[in-house]
């Protein structure tokens, strides 16, 4: 249901595009050996670079289309692949460019850029460069880092085709004794069934699925980490974590104090599952009864009445802000929403600077999916007000600022709905949203985070992995995150690692729990300050990559570098089991 033809109106335009993309990648070579000449010719360069860099984005984003809606589709899939190569040869091609750029010395770039206005919007970027000079090696060895990138993208390929089309679920028993499909567009609302016997099949299910094809998940998630390692040795850093925060000059520290933040509040998870064990009135919660839903009758909420909820709720941050929101998600198609077999799990906000900013999701009516489209239309409010502010060198943001707008935009529509309806069923399933969100993103993305630090490091180390130690791995650590009141089903729960595509990103998956904190202090700071706060987050919105991460989180008026954030926002989530308390009390 999404717009491709605003990208493309045809298929045939597509690949028209594609062969010109390819004659026109090698022409960006003419530079190479000139770049010191002058000023002019170094921004003729970049400017070149970026100009392909604009048709190859467009090209890329249009071959994901088809082939998110339906793995199965062998056409699709072979665009894909097509445009990765453009993309590949693209890097390899322009790969000479920084550590030329760096061999004109920083004293005579100033000079050039005093002189040259234009020159000058890449202050940044080269400020950026030359903090990473250490890290960039020579012309050729960057030519063969950027061909390698392209074969090294097959792990995150073969993750999504195995997901998406090659797994197969057995069916589910309904709560009426019937039984129905189990695939990756639906099993999360099969899940948060109140039915027990439906959730516990759907959760084998789900689980045996991905158990079926555990040595495969295995071999490729660690084929993922070696490239991982790979590349943070070819460019000098002491660890690939180090590698990965580094890139977005964010101290190892925060990843450090995440974790020890999250591993110091885990008795306020503890008493959520006591809570949670009375609610449902069972001796010992599982697995999956965690996604049992703790409103008796949640209300169905369908997409053009959840895009009222969500204009609601950002209303603080402006009447412009929430009729661009209305016009993509209503009028412009921003949103592939339908529940499909062969689409792609999960949900993602993708696109390009002079695409819209488009989300695939499988929305089914609840609140949980209201919150995802809340979530994702974070992202794309993110990329639409960074597209508009700033020229292509920073259209980008990094994965750590990411998180912080798509949870802000569940808080404000959460706060709202809890102000707008004091309905004892309707604050339930509010809370039972919230939890949801807090459960992925303050309890399983920090414990993946611990997982995948292990992986790496036994990577590091020369240590061999399997699918039996990565089981027990995460099974050993869900154990412990879990405590007394949830049983731990060590060979079903230890599969879980395998259904979080986050992981081919390193060190993605702790930047969830730094975004879910930093977005809450910052909803808290809008909802109270008002307009002069809203007015400090739209000017984060509208920085793009343009500042530091860390520093432009200071512009919306929080600092990511302390642990503080992490800390308040547990506090929130206790206030929310003081919440369902008093409920359930009740």
């Amino acid at each position: 249901t999404w717009n491709a033809e605003s990208v493309f109106p045809t298929t045939e335009a597509w690949q028209a595009a594609a062969e010109q993309a390819g004659k026109d990648i090698p022409t960006i070579a003419r530079f190479q050996g000139h770049l010191g000449e002058s000023a002019a010719t170094l921004l003729e360069a970049l400017r070149a670079q970026e100009a392909l860099m604009q048709q190859i984005g467009k090209i890329y984003v249009y071959a994901h289309f088809a082939a998110n809606v339906d793995a199965n589709d062998q056409a699709a899939a072979g665009m894909v692949g097509q445009g990765g190569a453009l993309f590949g040869g693209f890097l390899a091609t322009a790969a000479y460019i920084e550590p030329e750029i760096l061999t004109i010395g920083r004293e005579k770039l100033d000079e050039w850029m005093g002189q040259n206005a234009d020159l000058a919007l890449y202050r940044h970027t080269f400020d950026n460069l030359f903090r990473k000079q250490a890290h960039v090696r020579s012309a050729e060895v960057e030519a063969l880092l950027g061909m390698a990138t392209e074969a090294f993208a097959n792990y995150t390929n073969n993750e999504n085709v195995l997901t998406s089309a090659d797994m197969t679920f057995r069916r589910a028993t309904t709560a009426e004794g019937s039984d129905t499909d189990v695939f990756q567009g639906n099993w999360e609302t099969l899940l948060a069934s109140p039915n027990r016997e439906q959730r516990r099949t759907t959760w084998e299910s789900y689980q045996d699925g991905y158990l079926a094809l555990q040595n495969t998940f295995a071999s490729n998630l660690t084929g993922a980490v070696k490239r991982d390692v790979f590349f943070a040795r070819a460019r000098n850093y002491p660890s690939s974590l180090e590698a990965a925060l580094f890139e977005n000059n964010i101290p190892v520290e925060v990843f450090r104090n995440t974790i020890e933040t999250y591993q110091r509040n885990l008795p306020i998870w503890h008493r959520y599952w006591g809570v949670l064990k009375r609610v449902l009135g069972v001796d010992q919660i599982r697995s999956y009864d965690v996604h049992a839903p703790l409103a008796t009758n949640a209300p169905a909420i369908p997409y053009e009445q959840s895009i009222e909820w969500i204009s609601a709720g950002l209303a603080p941050l402006g009447d412009d802000y929430v009729a661009a929101l209305r016009q993509g998600t209503l009028k412009d198609r921003w949103v592939d929403r339908a529940v499909n077999q062969g689409k792609t799990a999960g949900a993602f906000s993708s696109g390009f600077p002079g695409t819209f900013p488009f989300i695939l999701m499988s929305y089914d009516d609840t609140i949980y999916n209201m919150g995802t489209l809340a979530h994702e239309l974070g992202h794309s409010m993110h990329s639409y007000s960074t597209w508009r502010n700033q020229p292509l060198a920073y259209s980008d943001y990094s994965l750590f600022v990411a998180e912080v707008a798509s949870n802000f935009h569940q808080a404000m529509v959460r706060a709202h709905l809890f102000e707008a309806n004091p309905e004892p069923n309707f604050q339930l399933a509010v809370i039972d949203e919230a939890m949801r969100n807090f459960h992925r993103y303050f309890f399983v993305m920090p414990t993946l985070a611990r997982f995948e630090l292990e992986m790496h490091e036994r990577a590091e180390r020369g240590q061999s992995t399997s699918a039996e130690v990565l089981n027990n791995l995460m099974a050993d650590l869900l154990t412990e995150a879990y405590g007394p009141d949830v049983a731990v089903d060590r060979e079903r729960d230890g599969i879980t690692w395998a259904q979080f595509g986050h992981l081919y990103a390193n060190f993605y998956v702790f930047q969830y729990t730094t975004g879910i904190a930093a977005a809450n202090m910052l909803a808290q700071k809008v909802r109270s300050e008002g307009p002069a706060a809203a007015q400090q987050y739209r000017q984060f919105l509208n920085a793009g990559s343009s500042l530091y991460p860390i520093e432009a989180l200071k512009l919306a008026g929080v600092d990511m570098a302390s642990p503080e954030p992490v800390e308040r926002t547990y506090q929130i989530l206790s206030g929310l089991v003081d919440r369902l308390e008093s409920f359930t009390g009740k």
